[in-house]
């Protein structure tokens, strides 16, 4: 990747992950993603893209923008904020993964799935209240 890469991809893992512990296991995630050619599906993305937070629609994963990586491949343009040290490290060193997909919890802990079904299971489970320790439903 070149660090212009590097750098859009550190503010999206900055933006996502509030949790320093977790930034690896999302750059992982992404980089899985980039890797399968898979859109990254980046919520920080698309708030940048509506330009400001709120919490996202239905509607508003289909804003059309060219930093909208529900809607693009591969990564936006170009940074969506200032990534922390913490974040360019995480993008330059993922958290070795086969991770797929991931969804936060109310307090903006992560938890890591490898398959879709498993991220639906661990959505209705974070809903539920019944998160389970460590870095997801296969650890």
């Amino acid at each position: 990747m070149t660090r212009h890469e590097i750098v859009t991809l550190a503010s999206i893992i900055e933006g996502e992950a509030p949790h320093e512990a977790d930034r690896p296991y999302v750059s992982s995630v992404y980089h899985n993603r980039l890797e399968r050619g898979m859109r990254l599906q980046a919520d920080p993305t698309v708030i940048y893209a509506l330009g400001g937070w709120r919490r996202l629609s239905r509607d508003d994963l289909a804003v059309q923008s060219p930093y909208n990586t529900y809607r693009v491949n591969g990564l936006p343009p170009g940074p969506i904020n200032q990534p922390s040290t913490a974040s360019i490290v995480a993008a330059l060193y993922p958290a070795p993964s086969e991770y797929l997909y991931f969804v936060a919890d109310a307090s903006g802990r992560h938890y890591f799935t490898h398959t879709y079904r498993q991220h639906l299971s661990m959505i209705r489970q974070i809903r539920n209240g019944d998160t389970m320790p460590g870095r997801g439903a296969t650890n």
